[in-house]
């Protein structure tokens, strides 16, 4: 066995990146590959038109851990862009998430008292002791009109089911905020690398051994013998040949369009969440960087129920599937040279922060150094 690296990293995105910098700072050999033709994974960026359009979708970063934040700063300077998404029901416009711009736009409320009495009667008919599904969930939560204009058809498109069809704890809690504030975010810090996400993971493989178009599956002997440990990061039920079973994931189909224009909605984002309209967002990608170029790009993002022919996006964490993932993690428990991390091998949808924050946390455990709590 030629062990002519001591890790080989399975993906080049935010985890298997972050990893890769940060144990060829501690002086070892490291090998990432990926089966795509290009670094970053989905947050990877192409300038089209001088524009930075995200290929697989809006990734906009955003921690209230200053450790992060200053990490993810140190590769690269991020902007001052703030999320705040626009719904479009039916034509009409409404401001996310819900707030007293919201609320004025629904009813004309114009107090936050007088928002709490139309929510509070609105509710008043509809709780349950135990919600049975997701709708029953939100609408004693948040009532008749907030549900179905702005989260059935958005919902429903999103997991390709009815809502009575979902079971109730996917929405946990819904945010409500009786301030005229349309941040999407409550971390302390949000923004978008000025130049795309790209300059990042760049800069983190910067003299790093990188291979693309190559599949770790299908290679899987011939990679297993280059390597002294593994970091692996994409799906779990995949790397055991779905032994078990495969977890189930939506995926997303884009559809990006060029058009002779400065300014096509006028915001980053706007989701549609009527169910007549098939997709379920719009994206304006010059807004993430504030662009005033002559054109623009938008994307229109489609929700697609998974097959092994596509992207898996986001975990199905409904009891079944979760069940399904417990008996692939304890298989890798027993793993002693391979390391599992990032949203497809925890079977998790996590948030970029999270990723830097998990994937720098296995570093110290594996390196045995001591860790900061405030980490994500």
């Amino acid at each position: 066995m030629n062990n002519k690296y001591d890790f080989l990293i399975v993906g080049a995105g935010l985890y298997g990146s972050t990893f890769a910098y940060e144990a060829t700072k501690r002086g070892k050999k490291c090998l990432v590959v990926d089966k795509r033709n290009h670094i970053a994974g989905n947050i990877y960026n192409e300038n089209i038109e001088g524009i930075n359009v995200h290929t697989y979708g809006a990734h906009i970063f955003h921690t209230s851990s200053r450790r992060i934040w200053d990490y993810v700063n140190s590769f690269v300077e991020f902007n001052r862009y703030t999320n705040s998404p626009i719904a479009n029901y039916k034509g009409d416009l409404y401001n996310l998430p819900f707030n007293m711009n919201t609320f004025y736009q629904l009813w004309k409320v114009k107090t936050p008292d007088d928002a709490r009495s139309k929510i509070e009667e609105q509710i008043s008919s509809h709780i349950k002791k135990a919600p049975r599904n997701l709708e029953e969930q939100a609408l004693s939560l948040v009532g008749g009109d907030i549900y179905y204009k702005l989260i059935k058809g958005y919902t429903e498109k999103q997991w390709g089911r009815k809502a009575t069809e979902l079971p109730a704890f996917i929405i946990k809690r819904l945010p409500i905020r009786f301030t005229f504030d349309n941040n999407y975010f409550n971390d302390n810090y949000q923004g978008i690398p000025i130049g795309g996400y790209n300059k990042i993971i760049e800069k983190m493989l910067a003299g790093i051994d990188v291979e693309l178009n190559t599949n770790y599956i299908h290679n899987r002997p011939t990679l297993d013998n280059i390597a002294k440990n593994v970091v692996f990061t994409g799906m779990i039920d995949e790397f055991y040949d779905y032994r078990f079973g495969a977890l189930e994931y939506r995926s997303l189909k884009f559809e990006h369009e060029i058009l002779d224009m400065p300014n096509y909605q006028g915001n980053a984002v706007v989701n549609y969440t009527d169910s007549e309209t098939p997709f379920t967002r719009i994206i304006e990608h010059k807004h993430f960087e504030f662009g005033n170029q002559d054109k623009t790009i938008i994307t229109r993002e489609y929700p697609l129920e998974w097959t092994k022919r596509n992207e898996p996006y986001y975990p199905v964490n409904d009891e079944k599937n979760d069940k399904l993932f417990k008996r692939y993690k304890e298989l890798s428990r027993k793993e002693q040279k391979v390391i599992f991390g990032g949203r497809l091998a925890d079977y998790k949808y996590y948030d970029m922060h999270h990723v830097v924050g998990l994937a720098l946390k296995k570093i110290a455990e594996v390196f045995k150094e001591k860790e900061s709590l405030d980490i994500i």
